[in-house]
């Protein structure tokens, strides 16, 4: 009868066991829970302020990309406006030139100057009609 006496006892004492061992995972599954909670919250906040740093490094980049892109631009508009008023005016200066030298050639040989004038013009005309 010991034998079925301890039996009982031992079970009771088995079932405390297990429950005490449950009691101890929860609380350790709690402590590990709210530790893991935590730890994927910092991670978060790092994500966050790694892409803000980011959006930030891109955005300076962007600006100071774009403010070298309008300068080079900015240069060669300025450049071809230089270049342009230089090719104008080297453009008046022969046109200059040449209406001086027709009135020249006008004036030392008017027939001359004429059948050059009638031959240019027939030439354009040909030229132009093809």
């Amino acid at each position: 009868m010991n034998t079925a006496s301890t039996a009982p006892a031992s079970g009771r004492e088995t079932t405390q066991d297990t429950r005490e061992a449950v009691r101890e995972a929860r609380k350790a599954t709690g402590e590990h829970a709210g530790n893991l909670e935590r730890d994927l919250q910092a991670l978060r906040d790092d994500f966050r302020r790694l892409a803000e740093q980011v959006a930030g490094i891109v955005t300076d980049s962007g600006t100071a990309a774009w403010r070298r892109a309008k300068s080079s631009v900015d240069e060669a508009m300025a450049d071809a406006q230089d270049k342009g008023r230089d090719a104008a005016s080297a453009v008046r200066e022969v046109s200059d030139h040449f209406a001086d030298a027709l009135d020249e050639s006008l004036k030392t040989r008017p027939y001359t100057t004429l059948a050059l004038v009638a031959g240019l013009a027939f030439l354009l005309g040909a030229t132009w009609r093809r």
